[in-house]
C-alpha cells in the first residue's frame, strides 16, 4: 500500500517538531515515546531524522 506523499511529509514533520520540543530528554526516551504514538519502527524514525 503506497501513502500519500502528504501524509509522509505531516508524519517527517510531526517527528521533527517533537524532537525540537523534546531536546531536554534523551534521544532514546524520545524515540521510545514516537514509536508508541505512531506505531514506528525506531530505524524509521531515526531514518526521518536523518534525512
Amino acid at each position: 500500500m503506497k501513502r500519500s506523499k502528504e501524509l509522509v511529509e505531516k508524519r517527517k514533520n510531526f517527528v521533527i517538531d517533537y524532537v525540537k520540543r523534546n531536546q531536554n530528554k534523551q534521544m532514546k526516551v524520545i524515540v521510545t515515546e514516537l514509536t508508541e504514538m505512531l506505531f514506528l519502527s525506531e530505524r524509521t524514525i531515526y531514518n526521518i531524522l536523518e534525512s
